[in-house]
């Protein structure tokens, strides 16, 4: 048994693994959406893919710490000169403290192209996140079906009948909505539509008294339609209150062309829609 090959392959093959789990948690949807939905890889949570990571980081740490102790005199021999002498900051020392710098502050600053990295995953985040959908609130699925209907202003009830006639068993409304959805083989989302009553065409719905989770990556156009909002009167009644928007824009990046922040916007909405939804119909 030689432990410094062992030592060299066992911090290889975490690396390996390690830049797996970096990979998959890049492009691993938001926590909310994840849990909301369900979403597996290859058999593994979101949870549990956080968990590889960790631990297989502790072991490259590990690894890379006994692969110092047994490769010292090389690493001490990369910082002497060409004479032999010690010196610290060695040419090859300063190149790599500038590229680990570089990417520290363009980081920070969120310069190019390390804003675009991060941008990039934003983007799969939220496409991900249009695909599988967005919880009415953050961790719904923790919620008992009795706190959850309440929540999202639903008879508890009327979604009681509901869930029994698409065959949902619910031993009881104290049942959190993830226990539900794992008894029945199902997702936490596929529970909560169950539990919807059938859409009235034309009627719009009224903004919930706090935005839901990831309201503010969605598109003004997504939320009109969601909400069954007439998308022009919107933006007309936003620009009433000196707020400019157009239908493409996130609520995010309407909070950030008016310099004001996404809750400042939602509560906009608010006022928007609520306005109109009390002029007398004629």
């Amino acid at each position: 048994m030689n432990m410094r090959k062992i030592t060299s392959l066992t911090a290889l093959l975490s690396f390996a693994l390690e830049m797996l789990t970096s990979i998959i948690l890049y492009i691993v949807p938001q926590g909310r959406v994840a849990y909301w939905s369900d979403w597996h890889l290859w058999g593994l949570s979101k949870t549990q893919w956080g968990s590889l990571h960790v631990n297989l980081g502790v072991l490259f740490l590990l690894a890379i710490c006994l692969h110092t102790y047994y490769n010292w005199s090389p690493i001490v021999a990369y910082l002497k000169n060409r004479a032999g002498r010690l010196r610290f900051f060695t040419t090859d020392l300063t190149i790599a403290l500038l590229l680990c710098l570089a990417f520290t502050l363009g980081t920070y600053l969120e310069l190019p192209p390390f804003s675009t990295i991060i941008t990039i995953g934003d983007q799969i985040k939220e496409r991900a996140a249009k695909k599988y959908g967005e919880p009415p609130y953050g961790h719904a699925e923790l919620s008992s079906l009795a706190t959850f209907s309440k929540k999202v202003e639903l008879d508890l009830d009327a979604g009681l009948s509901r869930l029994a006639a698409a065959k949902i068993r619910v031993s009881d409304p104290s049942q959190s909505i993830a226990e539900i959805a794992r008894m029945n083989t199902l997702t936490p989302k596929a529970v909560y539509e169950a539990m919807l009553p059938p859409p009235q065409p034309g009627q719009a719905k009224s903004l919930p008294a706090n935005p839901p989770g990831g309201f503010g990556m969605k598109p003004l156009t997504d939320i009109c339609r969601e909400y069954r909002l007439d998308c022009a009167a919107v933006v007309q009644g936003l620009a009433a209150k000196k707020i400019t928007a157009t239908p493409a824009m996130t609520i995010k990046e309407i909070a950030g062309t008016n310099n004001t922040s996404p809750m400042d916007i939602f509560e906009a909405l608010r006022q928007v829609t609520e306005h109109r939804e009390s002029k007398p119909r004629t």
